[in-house]
């Protein structure tokens, strides 16, 4: 049976044109002026890439700094031993900083976090809680910039509004590019900053057309489709 939806959700579907893409200013605006929602919507662009996600020489995985931020409060647990490391990580405003206690925390389920860092020293352990860590994306990776000694370079950079995007299994790319409650301006700056990464990030075994369509969205309301013919040109 179809899922229904909303009054809102087919108000909004109405002001976007049948068959039309969008340029990033364009849907910025044209999503500001859908009917809003009762609290502060999360903006995300979301992408449906060409490439393999099976084939480990095409995955794709990073963070990228959003020029305006995430506007999503971020809380980061930061796996580490007693030290200068620990000590950095809490002065840097890390809500949950430690090793023993937390590792036994999160065996037992516990995810009251949106990021964990670790210290290299930390992963022996750390690793083991890939079953509870790694279906939600939580798990520290030296790619993301979240297995380091630096911890408090770390934990300022995710408080910042540096966001992470990864391919899954589906060959789609969700990345977070702020809130609502954003200017026009605002919205269309974190988008083309991500638009950016991800056309940075294609892999060279990659071959052909690289992303298949994109759109930008907010919690409640359709994907406005992009016109990315331009900047893959320029790419």
């Amino acid at each position: 049976m179809p899922k229904k939806t909303s009054k809102r959700f087919n108000a909004a579907l109405e002001m976007v044109e049948p068959g039309k893409s969008y340029t990033v200013a364009e849907a910025a605006e044209l999503l500001g002026k859908f009917p809003k929602a009762k609290f502060d919507e999360s903006v995300e662009i979301a992408f449906k890439m060409t490439i393999d996600p099976r084939k480990t020489d095409q995955m794709i995985r990073g963070t990228v700094r959003l020029p305006n931020g995430s506007g999503k409060e971020i809380k980061v647990l930061v796996f580490a031993k007693e030290g200068e490391a620990a000590s950095a990580a809490k002065d840097a405003g890390a809500e949950f900083v430690g090793f023993e206690e937390y590792i036994e925390k999160v065996t037992s389920g516990w995810t009251g976090f949106d990021v964990a860092v670790a210290t290299p020293e930390a992963m022996a352990e750390v690793r083991k809680l890939g079953r509870v860590l790694g279906p939600r994306g939580l798990m520290p990776n030296p790619k993301t910039g979240t297995v380091t000694d630096d911890t408090a370079k770390a934990v300022q950079e995710v408080k910042a509004g540096r966001v992470e995007y990864k391919l899954d299994k589906g060959a789609n790319i969700q990345v977070l590019a702020g809130k609502l409650s954003f200017s026009t301006e605002q919205i269309a700056e974190n988008a083309n900053t991500i638009i950016d990464e991800i056309i940075k990030a294609k892999p060279s075994a990659a071959k052909g057309r690289y992303i298949e369509n994109c759109v930008l969205s907010s919690t409640m309301s359709p994907g406005i489709p992009l016109d990315l013919r331009g900047v893959l040109k320029a790419a």
